[in-house]
């Protein structure tokens, strides 16, 4: 099971490798010195969220657009109380969403354990499911990937498409993907 202290571990390496970027996670990095459980999807506000920033072989990234929210995005989710690891749940996500088995996907050297990027977002409120508005840290770990065959999780997804790194939501993200295409 994803502990705190790996979530604390993974965000000290990832600071360690950006370190320009601690004061947009300074709300991560506050919430990590308080004691709830930030892998559970129940801790209200923060919690984290892992995703796959997926790269083909012609340097585009796969995108899904999903039901909730309505916007493209990466393959990614919950933390589930299964997951092994933090990646574990971003490799999770990407195959439940996708149906892009885990070994089809290769974490170029240095990003295998440590984020490609981390953006904390607000989340509003779903009162279909009883959520307040909250807060998201979201773990993006980077893959390269073939082009496969993609069948979408369509309670979640509507679907799907190979996109040009400048098409990610921002530009911090879309330098970070637009480096490993």
């Amino acid at each position: 099971m994803t502990s705190h202290a790996e979530i604390r571990d993974t965000v000290a390496r990832y600071l360690a490798r950006f370190p320009e970027e601690a004061e947009p996670l300074a709300r991560l990095t506050e919430a990590l010195d308080g004691s709830g459980d930030l892998a559970s999807r129940s801790t209200i506000p923060p919690h984290v969220t892992c995703g796959a920033a997926v790269v083909n072989d012609r340097g585009q990234v796969l995108m899904l657009h999903r039901r909730a929210l309505d916007p493209w995005l990466l393959p990614g989710g919950h933390i589930e109380q299964h997951d092994a690891s933090l990646v574990g749940a971003a490799l999770r996500e990407l195959e439940e969403e996708t149906s892009i088995p885990w070994q089809q996907a290769v974490s170029p050297p240095a990003l295998d354990t440590t984020p490609l990027d981390i953006d904390v977002h607000e989340i509003p409120a779903n009162p279909a499911k009883g959520e307040p508005a909250h807060w998201h840290a979201d773990l993006r770990y980077a893959f390269w990937s073939r082009d496969t065959d993609v069948r979408l999780q369509l309670e979640e997804v509507t679907a799907f498409a190979w996109r040009d790194p400048g098409d990610l939501h921002t530009v911090r993200l879309t330098g970070k993907v637009a480096a490993y295409a």
